[in-house]
């Protein structure tokens, strides 16, 4: 059975109205969510960036469902503060929150000055931070030198189980390295072909049995012409290969790199329609793939009409899902 959650941009909403729509996406019958944590938005007319690790416990606090949120620690939060703060939520809400990590992205990390390194260099930092965080989560006085540094950390508040720790993936060489550590792997809706090159990959190299989660990009509004609209207006400075999400540093540069992105392009990258039916379709074949939870995201700023058109329309309808 695959759970459905619902996805909280926090560079497209404040926080305020984030916790209100997560209420309704729970009221609406989704069965989970997950949080974005940004510094900037993808984009000035995103405009909004409020911090994650702060509307958790809010949201977490006024819901029942459960959350995770993506962070990329290393950079502009050391390991140690990430494994306060989670070992914290888990300990308020048992079983109720989960966190992936991933390299990263210079839009939000750069702010710290510090040097922003190649792909190798990030992957093997963000193991490095995973072990320190385990290591604070099974009660350990870590010390630490390598690309990240830690000295006599030590947690005191320890929930009785510590979080999932779900590794982000956007290639198959990715998925494939995710498999010998993390506890499951989150990516989002490539194509169906590269998405079943990525589980396999994952599995083959020790994620066998581990949780799959996908984040599935759409635009869902009253017509086709609406839904591209809203896509093209809000998400298409988010479209690019990883290699260059990863190295841009600011709303501008985003926004000078689509300056010659087409309307057109986005069914590329997002699932756009005005038909409940059609991502009825879409999701289900998602769900056929083996994951365990998909993440919908509508990328456009209709989120009321999406939960409640989701919650009565398309929920329901979806196979293997829990309801």
């Amino acid at each position: 059975m695959a759970k459905v959650s619902y996805h909280v941009s926090h560079e497209q909403f404040k926080p305020g109205k984030l916790l209100e729509l997560a209420t309704m996406a729970q009221q609406a019958g989704f069965k989970g969510a997950l949080s974005s944590d940004h510094f900037s938005p993808w984009s000035n007319e995103q405009g909004e960036s409020g911090f994650a690790w702060s509307w958790l416990g809010a949201a977490l606090a006024r819901t029942d469902i459960t959350f995770g949120v993506v962070n990329a620690p290393g950079y502009r939060y050391h390991p140690a503060v990430i494994a306060q703060a989670g070992a914290t939520l888990a300990e308020m809400f048992p079983g109720r929150f989960w966190m992936a990590v991933g390299s990263g992205q210079a839009l939000n990390e750069h702010i710290t000055s510090t040097y922003w390194p190649e792909k190798e260099t990030r992957n093997e930092s963000l193991l490095e931070c995973v072990e320190v965080i385990r290591a604070l989560w099974r009660g350990e006085t870590v010390n630490h030198e390598g690309l990240v540094m830690v000295e006599d950390a030590r947690l005191y508040t320890l929930p009785e189980t510590p979080p999932q720790i779900i590794g982000a993936a956007l290639t198959v060489k990715t998925a494939g390295w995710l498999g010998s550590w993390a506890d499951g792997m989150i990516t989002v809706s490539h194509p169906v072909e590269q998405l079943k090159e990525m589980i396999k990959a994952f599995r083959e190299n020790g994620g066998e049995g581990k949780k799959l989660i996908l984040k599935v990009q759409l635009s869902y509004d009253k017509s086709d012409d609406d839904a591209l609209e809203g896509a093209f207006t809000q998400w298409k400075t988010n479209i690019f290969q990883s290699h260059m999400l990863s190295q841009l540093r600011t709303p501008d540069q985003f926004e000078a790199a689509a300056e010659f992105v087409t309307p057109e392009v986005m069914h590329e990258h997002v699932r756009i329609s005005g038909d409940p039916e059609k991502h009825i379709e879409w999701i289900n074949e998602y769900i056929s793939l083996g994951f365990d939870e998909i993440v919908l995201h509508n990328v456009n700023r209709k989120q009321e009409q999406f939960i409640e058109d989701f919650g009565s329309k398309v929920l329901r309808k979806l196979e293997r899902v829990e309801v």
